[in-house]
């Protein structure tokens, strides 16, 4: 069995995300998207809440299981037994850093070895974070997420809206 990790925040999940998951799912037996818990951050959604909106968005691909984790991204694949890392790249300025990050994870992890996907065309100017700079400016999100990841972060948006009105 042939097993690999799509590792990333997904706050929120992209069409570019998708594009990715669908593609890497194409050549493996079984894709697990790895989201990550990261402390360091406060992310516009819980881990619960992305696992949840990814368990969603992904439910007619049989061989995608989405879990959380936290900590070091060899140590998640040794314990699934992943084979492969795969990370999409958007941009020539994406390739160094995922260079470094592949060769880490392979010194920590030497079973291990990074696929890297070319974002397609359609998605290669998209980010997490444009995703959420446009909502932050009641912007058309659409044509960047899924559809139901739409109202979910207009509603994040209304709510920090909220927040810092009532201080």
């Amino acid at each position: 069995m042939i097993r690999a990790i799509y590792p990333g925040s997904f706050d929120p999940v992209t069409l570019g995300h998708l594009d990715i998951i669908k593609r890497a799912s194409q050549t493996v037996n079984e894709l697990i998207v790895g989201v990550l818990n990261n402390g360091g951050k406060s992310p516009m959604f819980t881990v619960e809440e992305r696992v949840e909106i990814l368990k969603e968005v992904t439910k007619d691909l049989p061989n995608v299981k989405i879990m959380a984790f936290s900590g070091l991204l060899a140590d998640f694949a040794k314990e699934t037994e992943s084979k492969f890392i795969v990370r999409g790249l958007r941009a020539i300025s994406d390739f160094d850093y995922e260079l470094q990050m592949a060769q880490t994870n392979r010194k920590l992890n030497p079973n291990m070895d990074t696929m890297f996907l070319a974002t397609s065309l359609d998605y290669s100017y998209l980010s997490s974070s444009t995703v959420k700079e446009v909502a932050s400016f009641d912007g058309d999100i659409s044509e960047f997420v899924p559809e139901i990841v739409v109202e979910k972060v207009r509603e994040k948006v209304r709510e920090r809206k909220l927040q810092k009105k009532n201080g």
